[in-house]
């Protein structure tokens, strides 16, 4: 599961024109530290997976999908930017969540 966690969250970072290093130091963690985790040498911790799923615009329990469809609808959620510091990731991460909860609500109000 790590792998297939590490190679949705590359292909993630990659559609949205992040670096590592931006996206470690996003997480607070170092840059080798999150490529073990991207790699799926190392599993990422929880917290960071919240923080990811924020910052990538996609539910968590997504990320553990090995279908490739459910990364690419994942991905529509992606833009390029280029130069974006951490607060700029900060403030991306939290307009993503909003997105993803209205989503969430829409769903939940046509059942």
């Amino acid at each position: 599961m790590a792998e297939s966690i590490g190679e949705n969250l590359k292909r993630l970072r990659a559609a949205n024109n992040f670096t590592q290093g931006q996206v470690a130091k996003y997480l607070g963690i170092s840059i080798s530290m999150y490529q073990a985790i991207e790699a799926g040498t190392r599993t990422a911790q929880l917290k960071y997976l919240e923080k990811l799923s924020s910052l990538f615009g996609f539910e968590l329990s997504m990320i553990t999908s090995p279908d490739k469809d459910v990364v690419e609808n994942m991905l529509m959620c992606a833009f390029r930017v280029d130069g974006l510091t951490t607060e700029d990731l900060n403030q991306v991460a939290s307009f993503k969540e909003i997105v993803l909860n209205d989503l969430k609500l829409n769903r939940i109000i046509a059942q």
